[in-house]
């Protein structure tokens, strides 16, 4: 069948690992595509490499930047992602970009379960943003963990003394959840503060290096993640809000 010109493709492709072979598939669809259609736009759910922005510690490369670079060089005119770790990660492009947002989907999911005393608590003051949206939705409050990151070794630490989180159903809200150490480190915490619950909301669940089975043990409940990444967790459905970033 014949594609009109002027027809828009959306190539739809979330680089979780394999990330190198997911990513590369995407690039070499999109080439392909660009032959028949000058606009092309790729539907990242999950983008790999967005966490390495920047650089953190002396030498290390910003992949962000190449993979940038990479998609613009094949012929992507616009790029969609949902729930990026940091929006620099989109500063790479010079095309334009749009991020769109898991949250209300996952507060709606959380609303069924019929929570006691629910509250919103984010691990860090990088989901400062995240934690108050999630928490609004829910009508409810929420609450912000210290924590702190070696970047040499990797290690997590929360940093905040005490929480008054007693007899609560509390929602540990993030966006990507890999290895499981700053969820892990606040769910330990938490539980120490005598709440009654504590369940899991992320975007994307990566869930590497048994990081479901270790939080668990850390005295979580549920882990509820989207469809960005499937897997065990993957209970709430993203392809909604995709569709209404393209109409």
């Amino acid at each position: 069948q014949k594609i009109p010109k002027k027809s828009v493709i959306l190539v739809v492709q979330s680089t979780y690992p394999p990330v190198d072979t997911n990513l590369l598939q995407t690039l070499s669809i999109i080439s392909q595509v660009r032959k028949v259609s000058s606009r092309t736009f790729a539907i990242m759910p999950y983008m790999g490499y967005a966490r390495q922005d920047k650089q953190f510690l002396n030498g290390e490369v910003i992949t962000m930047s190449a993979v940038a670079k990479m998609l613009q060089s094949v012929g992507a005119k616009k790029v969609i992602v949902v729930d990026i770790h940091s929006n620099i990660a989109l500063n790479h492009f010079k095309i334009p970009t749009e991020n769109v947002s898991a949250i209300p989907e996952l507060a709606k999911y959380f609303k069924k379960l019929n929570l006691k005393n629910p509250l919103v608590v984010s691990p860090d003051m990088g989901g400062y943003s995240r934690s108050k949206k999630f928490a609004s939705l829910l009508k409810t409050d929420f609450i912000v963990l210290k924590k702190h990151r070696d970047r040499k070794t990797g290690r997590v630490s929360i940093q905040t003394a005490k929480v008054d989180v007693q007899g609560k159903d509390l929602i540990l809200v993030d966006d990507i959840i890999s290895t499981g150490g700053s969820i892990i480190k606040a769910a330990q915490f938490l539980k120490k503060q005598k709440c009654k619950r504590v369940f899991v909301a992320c975007t994307h669940g990566l869930l590497v290096e048994g990081a479901e089975k270790k939080i668990r043990k850390a005295g979580v409940s549920r882990i509820i993640s989207t469809n960005t990444i499937p897997g065990n967790t993957s209970k709430v459905d993203i392809s909604g809000i995709l569709a209404k970033s393209v109409q």
